[in-house]
């Protein structure tokens, strides 16, 4: 039996008076990569948040590593090995692509620092060939390599991964996804993914969660969900 590393029980989160966490539970194995699918709004971001810890849940528990975090201080989660690439990258657009990558060694004191730089550099070669250039000035895609490779300066166990596909080119989402595989494969790094690219993410995740309007709708390994009829017209037939 695999050990459970995350786990949501009945999550509820609010803005407000709005509800976008409508009591959900989830499991994340160790070892896995696991993916949450959904069109834009389904709550998907929310959930990686609530996870960190901003916003917080209101109701129900978030269980890492067999503790519970659900009032957990974000910056204390981070210490908990726990790192995450948010949405829109998020990236310190005037610091070079070095200094991004040390930031997110900071979490660690920076002591695994010359261990960890060269592994971001064999997944991200890129990386490597712009280190001295300021972050801002990269592409999309990049930019995208960069925060990936920022959050594994702090060698979580693991990875929130949101939206990472968003907004690239296909070549380039394609080489994003063979990053997080390779990252799982290789380092053993538990990653859990949030996409609207149901293709790529089903593809690569062990297994999935489907959400619309708050809620979990589905679930199964990702080739579960790739052969469903009812995952395939609304996320792969030019659906949602």
């Amino acid at each position: 039996m695999t050990n459970i590393l995350l786990q949501g029980k009945g999550v509820e989160t609010f803005y407000g008076k709005i509800q976008a966490l409508k009591g959900i539970d989830f499991e994340v194995h160790e070892g896995e990569i696991c993916t949450v699918i959904g069109s834009n709004g389904a709550g998907k971001s929310t959930l990686m948040m609530t996870i960190f810890g901003t916003p917080r849940a209101r109701n129900g528990q978030i269980i890492y590593n067999g503790k519970d975090i659900t009032q957990t201080p974000t910056h204390q989660i981070a210490h908990l090995g726990i790192a995450q690439s948010p949405e829109g990258r998020r990236i310190f657009p005037r610091m070079t692509v070095l200094e991004n990558l040390q930031m997110g060694a900071t979490v660690n004191n920076l002591k695994n620092l010359d261990e960890d730089l060269p592994k971001v550099f064999k997944l991200f070669p890129r990386m490597e060939e712009r280190k001295g250039q300021r972050a801002g000035t990269l592409s999309g895609g990049e930019q995208q390599m960069l925060a990936i490779g920022r959050a594994m300066m702090a060698r979580p166990k693991l990875l929130l991964l949101d939206e990472p596909s968003l907004g690239l080119a296909p070549i380039v989402v394609s080489q994003i996804f063979s990053a997080i595989k390779a990252l799982n494969q290789e380092q053993g790094t538990t990653v859990l993914l949030v996409e609207q690219n149901a293709f790529h993410a089903l593809k690569l995740a062990h297994r999935a969660y489907v959400m619309v309007n708050g809620k979990i709708t589905m679930s199964g390994t990702g080739q579960e969900l790739l052969k469903r009829p009812e995952v395939r017209a609304a996320y792969l037939e030019g659906g949602h």
